[in-house]
């Protein structure tokens, strides 16, 4: 258009150098040429402007792999609400694609395989089986976990202050706290000698729980004795086995609690056994006593390790961190259910009563 105009305006003042419609054709001929510039210069200034407003903002791919029956609000919303004070906007910024093993721990590696192929920008892997599965699925996507008992000694990361490779996260001291929850358990029982502990026999970390429990107890002149079951449907039959070896107290492997927590609490009672576990959920669904790190100030800081991958961070640079907040649950309630006195020390220090 512009070319056309410029030849149309050189061709008349050719033929009429001297007219009055053509006077200093030169200066007329660089005005028109810059006037035609500014205005094709506006053009793609638009033109940009309106293929940014139409480009689409990126929406980031969260997963989350646990081995648990379904969602537990209080973990889930407590995830939800760190993603959300860190700016993120569920359907407009991130999507959270969520995956339950629905207690079969053999499910896991396909469920990890999935969020792989949906191409998460990061996994988040609840419990010691499901962040095997998921270290298992991928070497690249980066991987938070949100529920390892001691990401170590079973080989996750290299260390806690430079874990190395695709994985890195929180630690919840797990093992570590049998003796506190054992030492618990003595303060309310104090003839206590013999403590049945229930662990999974397909967690990798069973055997790190019952060794650091087995130590603990005795220094504390108590027996342990380790019940490894494979499956919900091996429960209930390990009561009898606890009947049999006359266990004064028992102790509950945390995998066990978010999936059949109210199940072992119920059967203890009716078998009068005092039962410790962690998180504080299990206290909530009738266990006698919970010890051990706050489960939402986990979930709230593996919302920030998220947000930290998703700025570009890499997992083998940022460092595992460790529980600094825990919480100590005591039920009144089902410790008149079995006949039990908490000694007034014991209940002064605990940080929620149920009564």
């Amino acid at each position: 258009m512009h070319t056309k105009l410029l030849k149309r305006f050189l061709n008349s003042c050719s033929d009429n150098r001297k007219s009055k419609a053509c006077p200093e054709p030169r200066r007329r001929i660089e005005n028109l040429k810059w006037g035609g510039i500014v205005a094709i210069g506006v053009a793609f200034a638009m033109s940009g402007a309106v293929a940014t407003a139409q480009q689409p903002k990126k929406v980031a791919r969260i997963g989350v792999l646990s081995s648990r029956l379904g969602p537990l609000p209080t973990r889930e919303g407590a995830f939800q609400e760190g993603l959300r004070k860190l700016g993120y906007v569920e359907g407009q910024s991130i999507t959270i694609e969520y995956r339950y093993a629905e207690d079969r721990l053999d499910r896991l590696p396909d469920l990890a395989a999935e969020l792989v192929r949906l191409k998460v920008e990061v996994i988040v892997a609840v419990s010691t089986p499901a962040i095997q599965a998921a270290k298992n699925a991928t070497r690249t996507i980066p991987i938070i976990m949100a529920g390892v008992s001691d990401p170590v000694a079973t080989g996750f990361v290299t260390s806690l202050a430079r874990p190395g490779g695709n994985i890195t996260g929180l630690s919840l001291q797990s093992p570590e706290l049998s003796g506190k929850r054992l030492e618990l358990l003595k303060e309310v029982i104090p003839k206590l000698a013999r403590v049945a502990f229930l662990v999974h026999g397909q967690d990798l970390g069973h055997q790190l729980f019952v060794k650091e429990a087995q130590d603990a107890g005795q220094s504390l002149g108590m027996q342990i004795q380790p019940l490894a079951v494979a499956g919900s449907e091996e429960i209930e039959g390990a009561f009898p086995a606890m009947a049999r070896e006359r266990v004064g107290a028992l102790f509950v492997q945390p995998i066990f609690v978010g999936t059949h927590g109210l199940r072992i609490a119920h059967l203890a009672v009716r078998n009068r056994l005092p039962t410790i576990s962690d998180p504080m959920e299990f206290a909530d669904a009738g266990g006698l006593m919970s010890y051990g790190p706050s489960r939402l100030a986990v979930w709230q800081r593996a919302a920030i390790h998220v947000d930290k991958i998703l700025k570009g961070a890499k997992p083998a640079d940022i460092p595992v961190e460790q529980p600094m907040k825990f919480e100590f649950v005591i039920n009144l309630k089902t410790a008149k259910q079995i006949g039990l006195t908490i000694p007034p020390n014991v209940l002064v220090r605990a940080d929620k009563v149920i009564r």
